[in-house]
């Protein structure tokens, strides 16, 4: 039989109010009488009926994860921290795909966070990019927490966590430069994304540091995908077409990379030997190749957690600051680059 409120109450020898304020991580509990109840719920295995109490009084507790991203891997990792943060702090999540170049988007999840009694919001790019869709939800009264590239916020329309993407691609740029590469591709993501400027700049930032002359005949637009590393690899390693080949590619993301790699294969070009090939974010995509590849580490599962903690924090109106909390990747340097040979 299902374990009730009721049931916590009894074994934690209070009353059913103070459950209820444990449950929503009220702070006028004594820890000890956290500790009490916590400990009931666990053996009791008790599991708030959360719609219920959605619909029984006037606060929501339940967030949306509003996105539109093509890599299952970066959407997967979101979820998952979003997820952790509202298990252990009581909170339900609604997880909505939508297309942010679609014209309707805006009225789209307005609607949506009127219908479901939506709290907060947690959004990622290119939705957390876009200030006017973002300013039409705060309008709503609604709590926003966005995540996005960059190391200092674009606006004060809410708080965010921000992903130092610019950083992280000149040190993986710098990388190659220290062994030995000058001719450095670069194959970049989509173009409405901030990440993708971000990548970039931090690229040629790296090289002019460097006093290496920027090629614009080794810059391949692209998209977040393995075709798109496939094609931007094949581009620039037919020797009829460019004069200078690259010795290294910097891909904007592990799966552009992974593409990369195949191209090269199917090109007989060996990897690292003759061509270095680094991605972004160490997804799964960084791993399952072979080589594996040398990527930056983007937690993107702490990212997200993050982000849901400041927002439930906002909703509780925990007297914090609108702090932007800062990520920058990591190198990890794995068996896709080696030292330039040419």
């Amino acid at each position: 039989m299902k374990s009730t409120i009721n049931d916590v109450a009894k074994k934690a020898g209070v009353s059913i109010k103070t459950v209820s304020r444990v449950i929503n991580n009220e702070a006028s509990v004594r820890q000890l009488t956290r500790e009490k109840v916590q400990l009931a719920v666990e053996q009791l295995n008790y599991q708030p009926n959360l719609s219920a109490r959605n619909l029984a009084g006037a606060k929501s507790y339940s967030l949306a994860y509003i996105y539109d991203n093509p890599n299952a891997y970066y959407i997967i990792d979101m979820q998952e921290g979003i997820l952790s943060a509202c298990k252990k702090q009581g909170f339900e999540l609604l997880i909505h795909p939508c297309n942010a170049s679609n014209k309707d988007v805006t009225t789209e999840v307005v609607n949506m966070v009127k219908q479901a009694r939506i709290a907060g919001l947690i959004l990622t790019p290119p939705l957390s990019e876009m200030p006017e869709f973002v300013k039409s939800l705060v309008d709503l009264d609604v709590k926003v927490v966005r995540i996005m590239s960059g190391d200092v916020a674009p606006d004060d329309l809410s708080p965010c966590v921000m992903v130092n993407d610019r950083d992280a691609a000149q040190t993986i740029t710098q990388h190659l430069i220290d062994l030995g590469h000058t001719n450095i591709a670069f194959i970049a993501g989509d173009a409405e994304h901030m990440s993708t400027i971000e990548r970039y700049k931090g690229y040629r930032r790296a090289l002019k540091a460097s006093d290496i002359d920027f090629n614009k005949d080794l810059v391949i637009e692209g998209e977040y995908s393995f075709d798109s590393g496939v094609s931007g690899a094949k581009k620039l390693m037919a020797e009829q077409s460019k004069t200078i080949r690259p010795t290294a590619i910097f891909s904007c993301n592990d799966e552009i990379a992974a593409g990369a790699l195949f191209s090269a294969r199917l090109m007989n070009i060996s990897v690292p030997e003759q061509l270095s090939i680094v991605g972004f974010e160490n997804s799964p995509f960084s791993r399952q190749t072979w080589p594996k590849l040398t990527t930056a580490d983007q937690p993107n599962s702490q990212i997200a957690e993050d982000a849901a903690n400041l927002l439930i924090s906002q909703l509780r109106k925990q007297n914090k600051p609108l702090m932007i909390s800062k990520y920058v990747p990591k190198l990890i340097v794995r068996d896709s680059t080696a030292q330039c040979l040419s």
